[in-house]
């Protein structure tokens, strides 16, 4: 059965078929996995130590059912946050998905944060649980969630052993009548002043990510495998955006870092037939010699790519390698895919692609007025014209009617259009840092730095990096008595790693006797980023 609403075909012809269709009542867990049949297969998964499970829709709409009631047995209301600090397992999707049948709203939070980033969500969201597993509980602060559940661990205390909890549960759960403008997900994403924000989405916003049909051009029961983590939306969508329309989950649970060969040789050994991943994913493959022999991926259809820029001779390898051009999509965590490539559009190597069908983008100036082909603008969305579009910031009003109530949502993103309306990137038009696909706020990153007690001043920047695209670059003004040696680079570093998170540290720190300020005072990050692009990259 095939729950697609599309064909594709030219750019033209499918702008002019879409149109948006978003139901008064609607639960993103029945669309994504009641709807299916119980013997459907819904996933398939390994971990790095070779153990696999086969998991079908069946078996997840008990299991989510169960945690459902979990849920309400703890006195959890709709509107109630719940918390999740997991790795990607079967149990991690259940949580998810029971949260959504319940009506409370899902913070799923990743392993690689530091300990000061969880405390912030969790204080910030003030969750009414947390699910862990016993490897982790040890990060969350005491006191700081009402219900702390823990999988893999016996209950100690106030806790609870969730799998002894899911045991006792009922397996059917009567799905609560969400609207579909109620609040569902919760995610946090940094910007350049002050800490992470929360990005409040209504169970419609998956119904906007369309890109599943028009850039995938996922089938029913495809083995689709996303490689982000699922705490960021380019990682829980990849997981419930195909699952939409019948594909089972490809999951891989890795131990640690990426490693490229590793997980080629799990997508061949799969015969994976779609892919999300991200261009430092892909930077990484283009590393081992003969990578189409030693790991085919025959059945492999499609493969799409998002979260930063992709270089052309990283989609020309891929091409040769395994006979597929990588499709690359653009958006941001409050809004996505704007743009995208599409199998059945000519793809411009380096670009962006088009307005994904359905919508509103443009190419605009600092007066919102459109710019002609050529010339250099922010990429901005219509506001409120897609099922996307967020509710707002969590617990921040003037910040939502500041960025969300205009006529327009500025992405902060430059960009020109060409003569055939393709989007070119041109940068960030503020000091958001994109690492390696995550969104790294400067602001965290240098108050981090300044707790160490060897920084007097810092400021974090992007540098161009060959494998990230960019790495977090930080300039220090040392403390009297503290020495410009290795040993402190590496202690802050370490510092940095372990309090803020494991992909947002500094990779790269150079001393200097003082940073550049505007006569106010303020650091000028911008002079700093120019200098870095210019010493890497010979470019102005």
């Amino acid at each position: 059965m095939s729950h697609r609403r599309y064909e594709l075909g030219g750019y033209e012809e499918m702008c002019a078929r879409h149109r948006w269709e978003v139901p008064e009542r609607y639960n993103i867990a029945r669309d994504v996995c009641d709807k299916h049949p119980r013997e459907k297969l819904a996933m398939v998964w390994e971990d790095w130590r070779g153990n696999h499970r086969r998991v079908s829709f069946g078996e997840l709409q008990d299991l989510s059912n169960r945690f459902a009631n979990v849920l309400e047995g703890h006195g959890v209301e709709r509107g109630d946050r719940v918390a999740t600090l997991l790795p990607s397992l079967p149990e991690t999707a259940a949580v998810f998905l029971g949260t959504f049948k319940r009506g409370a709203i899902l913070l799923s939070m990743s392993v690689l944060y530091g300990d000061e980033g969880i405390e912030h969500r969790l204080k910030d969201s003030g969750p009414r649980v947390l699910v862990t597993d016993a490897e982790n509980r040890h990060r969350i602060p005491r006191g700081s969630v009402e219900h702390v559940f823990v999988i893999g661990g016996k209950g100690e205390g106030a806790e609870v052993d969730l799998e002894r909890a899911l045991e006792d549960a009922a397996p059917s759960y009567e799905i609560a009548d969400t609207s579909a403008d109620d609040p569902a997900q919760l995610y946090y994403s940094s910007g350049t002043t002050g800490l992470a924000k929360g990005i409040l989405h209504a169970h419609r916003y998956l119904l906007g990510h369309e890109e599943f049909e028009f850039c995938h051009d996922v089938q029913d029961g495809e083995l689709f495998h996303g490689m982000g983590e699922w705490a960021w939306a380019a990682g829980i969508c990849p997981l419930l955006g195909p699952w939409r329309y019948g594909a089972t989950a490809l999951v891989y649970a890795r131990k640690g870092g990426f490693d490229p060969e590793e997980q080629l040789s799990f997508l061949a050994r799969h015969g994976v037939e779609g892919m999300f991943t991200t261009p430092t994913a892909l930077r990484a493959m283009t590393g081992i010699a003969n990578a189409g022999e030693r790991f085919p991926l025959a059945r492999l259809r499609n493969v799409c790519s998002a979260g930063e820029p992709l270089n052309p001779e990283v989609i020309r390898w891929f091409r040769e390698q395994y006979g597929l051009t990588v499709l690359d999509y653009y958006g941001l965590t409050e809004s996505y895919p704007l743009c995208g490539n599409f199998p059945t559009v000519e793809v411009r190597e380096g670009s962006m692609g088009r307005p994904m069908p359905g919508w509103d983008v443009a190419i605009l100036d600092e007066d919102e007025s459109p710019l002609p082909a050529g010339e250099r603008g922010e990429i901005c969305l219509r506001a409120r014209s897609n099922p996307h579009f967020p509710l707002g910031y969590w617990n921040r009003p003037e910040d939502t009617e500041e960025v969300f109530g205009g006529e327009w949502f500025h992405t902060k993103d430059a960009a020109e259009l060409d003569e055939d309306g393709y989007v070119w990137y041109a940068g960030r038009a503020d000091d958001v840092i994109i690492s390696a696909g995550y969104r790294i706020g400067p602001f965290e990153v240098e108050s981090a730095c300044v707790e160490h007690p060897a920084v007097r001043e810092a400021a974090a920047v992007a540098s161009p990096d060959s494998k990230r695209g960019d790495v977090v670059k930080a300039f220090i003004v040392l403390a009297e008595g503290h020495f410009a040696d290795e040993g402190t680079t590496e202690e802050i570093k370490r510092f940095v790693r372990e309090r803020h998170s494991a992909y947002a540290y500094p990779r790269e720190i150079e001393f200097v006797e003082d940073l550049p300020k505007t006569l106010t005072g303020k650091i000028r990050r911008i002079e700093l980023r120019e200098a870095e692009r210019v010493k890497k990259l010979g470019t102005d």
